[in-house]
């Protein structure tokens, strides 16, 4: 007989930018020159990945949607000195610059998920958010983007991965507002 595999859902962690920053965001990507076989990220699928999951067993779920609150500070990034990027992979990325409350923020997390008895991610913590995939040869637009600031406030969200139809929000932490 063969062994059944446990039902998991595919979890990250993210700052889910409202519909100002998502504006400005999905701004900067229409700026890129894209190449024909580049899939650019919906614009309301654009966000920062504060931490990857993975695959979560789904009887996990609610332990993992509470223990996941934590406190944070709000957090404020800049986007006029975000950096674009295609890194390797093809991936075109918006890459920001770590704030100290944003490291806070990673932290606290990673202090909670320890706590889940989940495995961090080895690779140090780039904040960024992915504009597209399969993007090798995207050139970013030129200049520098409008100021802009993302006040994301103290709030994050746990986000579920639906491969083939994009992102859910299983749910929202903290307030939006700064």
């Amino acid at each position: 007989m063969k062994p059944t595999k446990k039902p998991a859902v595919r979890l990250f962690l993210a700052l889910w930018p409202d519909d100002a920053v998502r504006r400005q965001l999905h701004s900067i990507q229409q700026g890129w020159a894209w190449p024909p076989e580049a899939a650019p990220v919906g614009a309301d699928q654009l966000h920062l990945t504060l931490h990857f999951l993975g695959n979560v067993p789904l009887e996990r779920l609610g332990e993992f949607a509470r223990a996941l609150a934590v406190e944070a500070g709000p957090v404020t990034l800049e986007l006029r000195t975000a950096r674009p990027r295609v890194w390797p992979g093809g991936i075109a990325v918006l890459e920001l610059a770590s704030t100290p409350a944003l490291l806070r923020l990673h932290a606290s997390l990673a202090g909670a998920l320890a706590g889940l008895g989940w495995p961090q991610e080895e690779r140090r913590y780039r904040p960024h958010v992915t504009l597209a995939r399969r993007a090798a040869g995207a050139r970013p637009p030129a200049g520098e983007p409008a100021p802009a600031e993302w006040h994301a406030g103290t709030g994050y969200a746990l986000v579920r991965s639906i491969p083939g139809h994009g992102y859910e929000v299983v749910r929202l932490y903290g307030r939006r507002d700064p």
